[in-house]
């Protein structure tokens, strides 16, 4: 819990900074690392060119991601793989979307949680976000890769930690300006075209909406319950400077 008065003020300030979050940059790195040593990136030479390329990467998402008719078929391997499969991106475009995120609200996610029990967050809430879309859609084939079930997560603890944080965001229907909203405007925003989507997703590209939603709802109901007696604690004791934070 932020404290009180001036030194309250400048603490409210190193968080919203997000000065120390090593494990989401460590996050960062080896999702970069594992993506551009890996036939997805097209930059490793081993995997060859042509076909050879593509039938790398084929068996490359098998390997290492959800395949959801697969998962629950009883084999250790395939139990790992909504935890290995939130370090697989399948594009650039997918692997930078996610980082960005990532970096946006993680890091003060972070430093609110600690590093480990931030960590333990990540990975457990990423798993049971690709797991439940998996328990969704149990006869599916498609495989499913991305940390985005994770990172949902960590914008839903985002919103019920920061909830009055301003983030920098770029609304297709306002021509991309560059706008400033709390949290509670843009979040709730983003998860009602999750929503919309995950009702269209037979129609588009092969996005796991689901997953989405899942992550989202679990990081808020972790940090709900995980937090939420440290804000009433806040709410009831008068503050000298500024406002309480959770």
């Amino acid at each position: 819990m932020i404290g009180k008065g001036r030194e309250g003020v400048v603490r409210a300030g190193a968080l919203l900074r997000g000065t120390s979050a090593p494990v989401t940059y460590a996050l960062i790195a080896v999702c970069c690392v594992v993506f551009v040593l890996s036939p997805a990136s097209g930059l490793n030479p081993s995997y060859g060119t042509g076909d050879r390329l593509l039938a790398a990467q084929s068996d490359y998402f098998a390997r290492w991601g959800v395949v959801p008719a697969d998962l629950f078929a009883g084999s250790w391997r395939t139990a790992l793989t909504p935890a290995t499969a939130l370090f697989v991106h399948g594009s650039w475009l997918h692997l930078l979307g996610n980082m960005l995120f990532l970096h946006v609200f993680g890091t003060m996610t972070e430093e609110r949680m600690g590093r480990l029990p931030y960590l333990l967050f990540y990975l457990v809430t990423g798993y049971l976000a690709l797991f439940g879309y998996a328990a969704a859609h149990a006869g599916s084939e498609q495989t499913l890769v991305g940390a985005s079930g994770a990172i949902s997560a960590v914008l839903g603890a985002f919103l019920y930690l920061f909830p009055d944080a301003r983030v920098t965001s770029l609304f297709p229907f306002l021509l991309f300006l560059p706008l400033r909203f709390p949290a509670w405007v843009v979040l709730p925003f983003w998860v009602a075209l999750q929503w919309a989507a995950a009702g269209q997703a037979g129609q588009g590209p092969g996005v796991a909406y689901l997953a989405h939603l899942i992550g989202f709802s679990t990081g808020f109901l972790y940090a709900w319950v995980r937090y939420r007696r440290a804000r009433v604690r806040a709410t009831h004791t008068t503050a000298t400077e500024g406002d309480s934070q959770p």
